[in-house]
């Protein structure tokens, strides 16, 4: 085989672009995986893994400079020093702004497979069928059941921790022993469970954090550092988990540094043939040629790269031939609730940092309740014990030392609300040619907005918050809203959707392009709703089923 010449191509290297490569390498292709950033190899390149906060020279902080050189990243959580290489370096990579849009990414080998929150829900039956029932956005071309056995695979291999708690709601999977609930949590689940006649529940967040040892990787050891890299593999990721599966193929050639710049596309044979890439380091430029090509860059980035494609036959790229290329962006809007404090157990503490919280199933438009908004929203939160430095005077010396070793008088305990956006059409990322990154190469611009609809459900998901809390015996409940932008979830999604009809979507039910059979997409851009659950699980099912629908159809010779 010549040095550029594979069977598929990978385009992307995050939570699809690792799973798509170790499908099909498993399945004897010779697979090239590209990735725009740097490598960055397990355990030897987590530098700030086991530090602790004194040995950073701000405790883990931001500064000044970070604020001037990171304006979209200051916004919120992800700007400080202690994982501050993984992300993008906003001028090296800007993007423009009809209205405000927080693009927060991950450039390296991994992506954020290796900073991501890791919670992990499968869809309902209801997420996959709503857009037909309310007429917002076009049938989904799947139902819960075609991709059913697909979750159960990627949850076995990714190693998904968690309570199998019966719910219509919220389905339960493969998983192994949960993580336990704290004497709070516990208290507060079997209240709400009396108060509200079994009709809400809390239970365990469910997340790809392992709990028993699992396929060469350690168990979660309750460092609650997963996003600093995980020296145990206790967190699934593309480093501990699917690039080693992989790369014991022998199949599979990782090149990183490599920018994709386009699909090469035969229109008379209307396939795929290959990729360009610019290197990102000697800015030449290359060609690899495949026979299928998987675009899992990242929602956004991966509609980038089709937009930048055979734009000699399509003036919109590849892919656009219905008019929704771009269109349909959807996040999980958050950040608004409540808490309060916990009276009573003033004897109890919590030990270790458990990696994952509470999560509340949604309640809203299901069953016989109805609201003035349609879709719904699920919470995640936890309860804990802080200690007893809320005194100015204690912030320095033995009364810091004395007061570090009390707890505080009360628990803590909240839950924020992360509820479904709609996929509207006029909420569009477009190519702006005006604008280019340092590698002079067009950037997106983002006209993205939240509506009446998730306006509405916001004040359900702040008072809603506070009802619940209140039924529980939590005291001095307050209800928040922190405020959003869309982005800010960081699980875009959309832009390339699947569907029924070539004519109102880019990708049928197996995620090929209409426009081009051998050209899967699998990320968040395939996305046709969004639910109100974390997605990442059902990126890594929906890529392992596109890749064994694209293996068995080269068998066929179809492709």
């Amino acid at each position: 085989m010549a040095d550029n010449q594979f069977d598929a191509i990978v385009i992307g290297s995050g939570i699809s672009g690792g799973w798509a490569a170790k499908e099909l390498t498993e399945k004897g292709l010779k697979v090239i995986m590209l990735e725009r950033g740097r490598n960055i190899e397990h355990i030897k390149d987590y530098v700030n893994a086991t530090k602790d906060s004194w040995e950073f020279p701000h405790r883990g902080g931001r500064t000044q400079q970070m604020i001037q050189d990171y304006p979209v990243l200051k916004r919120d959580y992800p700007l400080n020093e202690v994982v501050l290489d993984y992300w993008v370096k906003d001028k090296e990579s800007p993007y423009t702004e009809v209205k405000r849009f927080d693009w927060y990414r991950g450039y390296h080998v991994g992506g954020r497979s290796l900073m991501w929150g890791r919670q992990s829900y499968r869809f309902n039956k209801w997420d996959f069928e709503a857009n037909l029932k309310d007429g917002h956005g076009v049938d989904w071309p799947i139902r819960y059941e075609d991709i059913a056995p697909w979750y159960s695979y990627a949850e076995k291999f990714a190693g998904i921790q968690g309570s199998k708690d019966g719910l219509e709601v919220l389905p339960d999977g493969d998983f192994m022993p949960a993580m336990e609930l704290n004497c709070v949590e516990k208290e507060v689940k079997k209240r709400l469970l009396d108060h509200y006649k079994g009709t809400r529940h809390i239970i365990i967040g469910r997340s790809a954090n392992i709990t028993q040892p699992h396929h060469d990787r350690t168990n979660c050891q309750y460092r609650d550092r997963c996003w600093r890299g995980c020296p145990f593999g206790g967190y699934f990721s593309t480093q501990s988990a699917t690039l080693p599966a992989a790369m014991k193929t022998g199949n599979l050639t990782l090149r990183p540094f490599s920018i994709v710049t386009k699909i090469l596309y035969d229109k008379d044979k209307k396939k795929a043939t290959g990729v360009e890439i610019l290197d990102a380091e000697s800015n030449k430029t290359y060609e690899y040629k495949a026979k299928i090509v998987f675009v899992c860059a990242s929602a956004l980035n991966s509609t980038w790269v089709l937009m930048n494609s055979a734009t000699d036959v399509w003036e919109g790229g590849l892919g656009s031939s219905s008019g929704e290329l771009g269109h349909n962006v959807m996040d999980h809007h958050f950040r608004c609730g409540a808490n309060g404090d916990m009276e009573g157990f003033s004897d109890k503490y919590e030990y270790g940092r458990r990696p994952t919280g509470v999560y509340v199933p949604r309640f809203r438009n299901i069953y016989n309740d109805k609201r003035d908004y349609v879709r719904g929203f699920g919470y995640q939160g936890g309860a804990g014990r802080g200690r007893g430095v809320e005194i100015a005077e204690f912030t320095i010396g033995a009364d810091l030392k004395d007061s570090l070793s009390v707890a505080s008088e009360n628990w803590n305990m909240g839950i924020m609300g992360f509820g479904e956006m709609l996929p509207y059409h006029e909420n569009k990322i477009t190519l702006d040619k005006n604008t280019k990154d340092k590698w002079g190469l067009p950037v997106l611009s983002f006209d993205v907005e939240i509506k009446e609809n998730e306006k509405k459900m916001r004040i359900d998901m702040m008072n809603d918050a506070k009802e619940m809390l209140e039924a529980a015996g939590v005291k001095n409940v307050k209800t928040y809203d922190a405020g959003y932008a869309p982005g800010m979830g960081i699980h875009e999604m959309g832009t390339a959707r699947m569907g029924r009809d070539p004519k109102t979507s880019v990708l049928n039910g197996n995620n090929q392009v209409w426009d081009a059979p051998n050209v899967f997409v699998t990320d968040g851009a395939c996305m046709t709703s969004a639910s109100c659950v974390n997605p990442s699980l059902t990126y890594m099912a929906l890529t392992a089923r596109a890749a064994d629908f694209a293996v068995n159809e080269l068998k066929k010779g179809n492709l």
